[in-house]
């Protein structure tokens, strides 16, 4: 079988990279930007400093912030009809997950109006062309989506996320400028880098891993590991490196996968609104140590990651502990908690059954019966 490798046909790395934005607009020959971006990145100036340049360059655009953190159905649907009233031809999708999520959902109906029910993009929808052409500038360090073939659309009708992943929804162009996320306050830092952290290595340890993405969330899971707590500082190194770090993970897992931690975070946020970095976060490590018996010598390679020293003399119960030790110790050093007190226990069907349900479960190393899930999700109540 052969493995496929899917990443933006261009990206910018760097602080200042903004820069770049308008000439690659004009390079294309786009006509007009439909600027997507959350309501606080605009009320904080975050977002002008992308249409500052636009406007510095005579460049149309026009803004749509209609998107929750959790963008839901109505989000998306809303912003299809604001696309086609703009007369714009390419998205530039400024924000965290929420606001690359809306655009993909956007960028691919308009594309393919034939999956205007937000529903039936989940899964692995049978899309025939490319979305309209998206400039993705990242303003968090945690979840890629600048470069990953996926996104997650809330369905508050039935209090639960979906995972769409569709080759057809990468950004033709990533800019990934440490500075757009300089003003991002401690607790998203932490659990955008959770997050990030959660990629790298469920990725690694995914079903679908293979020599070139093991190659990737290694280095991933080095960088945010010693990155994480001076991006919590806000240090400029701190920044750069989770800026980084986050990219490349991505450029792993969207081409592989990921596990249950994930399934489990997208139901926490569906049914508690849970920001999905604390859920992965919290779920991380106790999947880690259900799923230890699954992963041969891959967490001894973790905990070197993560600046575990002596690994090589180690037991495989001594590594394997190592690793997850590693993860709970940076969890608490960046302020997550580990506990999630919504949680009831008539709720626990609800939850394993939607997180088996869910496009990531596959993936996880060790299959993951119902009855598994509601076990640990007790391990968070």
């Amino acid at each position: 079988m052969a493995n496929k490798i899917m990443l933006n046909q261009t990206s910018y790395h760097g602080a200042g990279a903004i820069a770049e934005i308008a000439a690659e607009a004009k390079a294309n020959g786009f006509k007009k930007a439909f600027v997507c971006s959350d309501p606080d990145l605009i009320k904080f100036n975050v977002t002008s400093k992308v249409t500052d340049t636009l406007d510095s360059e005579g460049l149309a655009y026009e803004i749509y912030s209609n998107i929750k953190a959790n963008p839901t159905i109505e989000n998306v649907q809303i912003g299809v009809q604001a696309f086609k009233d703009s007369g714009a031809d390419y998205i530039i999708a400024i924000g965290g997950g929420s606001s690359m999520d809306t655009a993909k959902a956007i960028g691919i109906i308009i594309a393919n109006p034939e999956f205007e029910d937000v529903r039936s993009l989940e899964g692995v929808a049978p899309t025939t062309k490319p979305c309209v052409p998206i400039i993705a500038v990242p303003t968090t360090a945690g979840t890629a989506a600048e470069v990953t073939i996926n996104y997650v659309i809330t369905d508050v009708e039935r209090k639960r996320k979906f995972v769409c992943v569709d080759p057809h929804d990468m950004p033709i162009i990533a800019v990934v400028d440490p500075e757009m996320m300089s003003s991002m306050p401690k607790g998203l830092t932490a659990s955008t880098g959770m997050d990030a952290l959660t990629h790298a290595i469920e990725g690694y340890t995914t079903k679908g891993a293979w020599e070139m993405t093991d190659m990737f969330h290694l280095k991933a899971i080095e960088i945010i590991s010693r990155s994480l707590r001076d991006a919590v500082a806000n240090t400029k190194e701190g920044r750069e490196g989770m800026a980084l770090g986050q990219y490349i993970a991505g450029m792993g897992f969207s081409n592989v996968g990921l596990g249950i931690a994930h399934s489990m975070a997208h139901t926490l946020g569906a049914v508690y609104d849970t920001p999905h970095g604390v859920a992965c976060a919290m779920m991380l490590p106790i999947v880690m140590e259900y799923n230890q018996e699954c992963t041969g010598k891959k967490y001894r390679e973790i905990a070197r990651a993560m600046g575990v020293k002596g690994v090589d003399s180690m037991s495989q119960e001594e590594y394997r502990k190592a690793a997850i030790d590693a993860v709970k110790t940076l969890s608490a050093d960046v302020g997550i908690p580990s506990k999630l007190d919504a949680i009831k226990e008539e709720d626990l069907d609800f939850l394993a059954e939607s997180a088996f349900a869910d496009a990531c479960a596959p993936g996880n190393p060790k299959d993951a019966p119902v009855e598994d899930l509601k076990d640990l999700f007790r391990k968070i109540m």
